[in-house]
């Protein structure tokens, strides 16, 4: 699986680590664990930190896709963890397509994504 989930409902967070190439199956379960915690909590963050990851095949693209317009207004602010210049310009190019705050963390400033997700 490329995506590891942990859930959070005190803080509203969902912390979600992305490696290798995200397919369509890794949807199937992200996106009902996203349903849940919005349903518990109402608005959430996300803390998306990317390990090793190499992006979405065809079909995770159509899936992320989806996944943004159903949710641009369930997550208030995704604080993208990464590890290379292209997870930095990628972050840069979705801020256009949801309502989220979206800011990107160098590795190893995790603290800091926290940080910046704890803030009102």
């Amino acid at each position: 699986m490329a995506i590891a989930l942990k859930e959070n409902p005190e803080g509203k967070l969902l912390e979600v680590v992305a490696s290798g190439k995200l397919s369509a199956d890794d949807y199937e379960n992200f996106e009902p664990a996203v349903d849940a915690l919005i349903e518990q909590v109402g608005k959430i963050n996300v803390l998306f930190t990317m390990h090793d990851f190499h992006g979405w095949d065809l079909g995770a693209v159509w899936e992320d896709i989806k996944f943004a317009t159903k949710h641009c207004s369930d997550i208030h602010k995704i604080a993208m963890v990464g590890e290379s210049d292209w997870e930095k310009w990628m972050s840069t190019i979705c801020k256009p397509f949801t309502m989220s705050s979206i800011k990107y963390f160098e590795a190893g400033q995790e603290a800091e994504a926290r940080q910046w997700l704890s803030e009102a």
